[in-house]
C-alpha cells in the first residue's frame, strides 16, 4: 500500500498549524518536508497506479462478458446453423449416395425431440406432453407450419448456393407481418408493404429467373455441362475441397419457390405462436414442432414410392448426418441463452451474421463466390429485413422464452410464447 496516496482523517487535537505565527515558522519547514518526500511518494504512486490497473483489468472483462455474452452465444448459433446448412448441401449433393431432405429433416427433429422430451420429463414442465387442451389444435398448426417451413429450406439447398437459401429466410419478418394482418388484424403498414416489395424484389434477383435474365437460359437446359452451370449460377474461383453443384435454371427457380414457401410457413407458425401466447410453455411448443416433424418425414418417407431412408456409405457420410443433429440441439441451446441475456434488438442484428458464415463456407468447400446479383438480391432482403425491424416499437423487458428457426429472426418484434 502506497501511504502517500492516502489521505489522514481529520483530527480534532490541536497541531502546530494552530499555534500563533505557526505559519510564518512552519512554511519553509512544511514546503521543504513536502519537497523532500516528493520522490518516494513518486514511486509508490507508480507502484499504487500498475496494482489499480491490474486489479481494474478483471472487473472490466467481467463487465464486457456480462454485456456481450448474450451477444456472443447468438453468434456461435449462426455458426452452427451455417454448420448445419453446410452438411445438409453434403448430403444431399456432395456424394454418390444422395440423402432427400426428408431423412435429413427425420434426423434432425428427431434428436430435437429425444432430447427435449427428456428435459420436459426432467423438469417436470407443466402440459408436458400434449400441452393445455385448448391449444392443442393450435399446437398441431405450428408443427405443421414448422416442418414445412423447414422442408422448405432443406429442399432448397440441393439447387442454391448456402448464402441464397439463408437470405431468403429473412423474408420471415416481412411474411409474418403480413400474415397476423391477414390472420390476426394487427397493423400491416405501407412502409411494412413497401419493404416487401423491396424484399421480393431481391428474390428475383437471387432466382434469376430465365425471362428477366435471358443470358441465363438454354435451348436445352438438361444438357448444361458442369462449366455452363457454374458460369450461370456462380462466379467459380477454382479452390474449393469439392466441385461446385450443378443446377439447371428451372431447378433453381423451383428451389427459390420452395424457399419462399418455407418462409411462409414459418411466419405462419410464427403467428401461431402469437396466438398461443402464453397458455402454454413455449418448450412444449418446440417439442411438438420437433416430434411433428420427426413423424411425419418418417410417414412420407415410408409412403412415398420413389423415397427410401439411405443408410451412409462412408464414415464421412455418418459425422455429417451425426452433425446435423448435434448443431440443430446447439443452435437451439445457444439462441435460447443468448436471447435471453440480450436485448431483442442487437441479438436480431447479429444474426445477419449467418450470411457471412455462409459465404466462407461456400469459397472453402465448394470454391464459389455469388455472382453480383446474388450479392444486390441479398442486399435489398436483408435491408428490407432491418427496415421492418427497425418500424417495431422497443418492446417490453421480459423473460424470453425458448427459440427456435422459424423464430430467431423475429426477436425484435416480441418475445412472446
Amino acid at each position: 500500500m502506497s501511504y502517500g496516496t492516502v489521505k489522514p482523517q481529520a483530527s480534532n487535537k490541536p497541531n502546530a498549524s494552530n499555534k500563533p505565527n505557526a505559519s510564518n515558522s512552519d512554511g519553509p519547514l512544511l514546503q521543504g518536508a513536502s519537497d523532500a518526500s516528493s520522490v518516494p511518494a513518486s514511486a509508490h504512486d507508480q507502484s499504487c497506479d500498475h496494482e489499480s490497473v491490474s486489479v481494474g483489468v478483471w472487473p472490466r472483462l467481467k463487465a464486457f462478458y456480462a454485456k456481450n455474452i448474450g451477444l456472443f452465444f447468438v453468434f456461435l448459433a449462426q455458426m452452427f446453423a451455417s454448420i448445419m446448412s453446410m452438411t445438409t448441401r453434403l448430403l444431399e449433393t456432395g456424394f454418390e449416395t444422395k440423402f432427400h431432405a426428408l431423412q435429413i429433416i427425420f434426423v434432425r427433429m428427431f434428436t430435437t425431440a429425444v432430447i427435449g422430451s427428456l428435459y420436459l420429463w426432467y423438469k417436470q414442465v407443466p402440459g408436458f406432453p400434449l400441452g393445455q387442451r385448448a391449444v392443442r389444435g393450435l399446437l398441431v398448426i405450428r408443427g405443421i407450419a414448422g416442418t414445412t417451413g423447414l422442408f422448405g429450406l432443406y429442399y432448397s439447398l440441393s439447387y442454391l448456393e448456402i448464402s441464397d437459401a439463408t437470405v431468403i429466410t429473412f423474408l420471415v419478418p416481412t411474411l409474418t407481418a403480413f400474415v397476423c394482418w391477414v390472420a390476426l388484424n394487427e397493423p400491416f403498414t405501407i412502409k411494412e408493404a413497401f419493404a416487401g416489395l423491396i424484399a421480393f424484389v431481391g428474390v428475383l434477383f437471387i432466382a434469376r429467373p430465365a425471362f428477366l435474365f435471358p443470358s441465363h437460359d438454354a435451348s436445352n437446359p438438361s444438357s448444361l455441362s458442369l462449366s455452363s452451370a457454374q458460369s450461370t449460377l456462380s462466379i467459380d474461383t477454382r479452390g474449393g475441397i469439392l466441385p461446385p453443384v450443378e443446377a439447371t435454371p428451372t431447378e433453381r427457380s423451383i428451389a427459390v419457390a420452395c424457399a419462399i414457401m418455407g418462409s411462409f410457413a414459418a411466419a405462419s407458425a410464427y403467428a401461431t405462436i402469437r396466438v398461443i401466447g402464453k397458455r402454454t410453455h413455449s418448450l412444449v411448443s418446440v417439442n411438438y414442432f420437433a416430434v411433428f416433424a420427426s413423424v411425419s418425414s418418417f410417414a412420407i418417407i415410408m409412403v412415398h414410392p420413389n423415397l427410401h431412408f439411405e443408410i451412409p456409405q462412408t464414415p464421412v457420410q455418418w459425422v455429417l448426418l451425426l452433425s446435423i443433429g448435434i448443431s440443430g440441439f446447439l443452435l437451439q441451446v445457444l439462441l435460447t441463452e443468448g436471447l435471453q441475456r440480450e436485448k431483442a434488438g442487437r441479438a436480431t442484428n447479429l444474426i445477419y451474421s449467418q450470411m457471412v458464415f455462409a459465404l466462407i463456407i461456400e469459397r472453402v468447400v465448394w470454391g464459389t463466390t455469388p455472382p453480383l446479383t446474388s450479392f444486390l438480391g441479398s442486399a435489398l432482403i436483408i435491408g428490407a429485413a432491418v427496415w421492418v425491424s427497425l418500424q417495431k416499437k422497443a418492446p417490453v423487458e421480459q423473460s424470453k422464452p425458448a427459440a427456435d428457426e422459424e423464430r430467431r429472426l423475429l426477436s425484435s418484434d416480441t418475445v412472446e410464447s
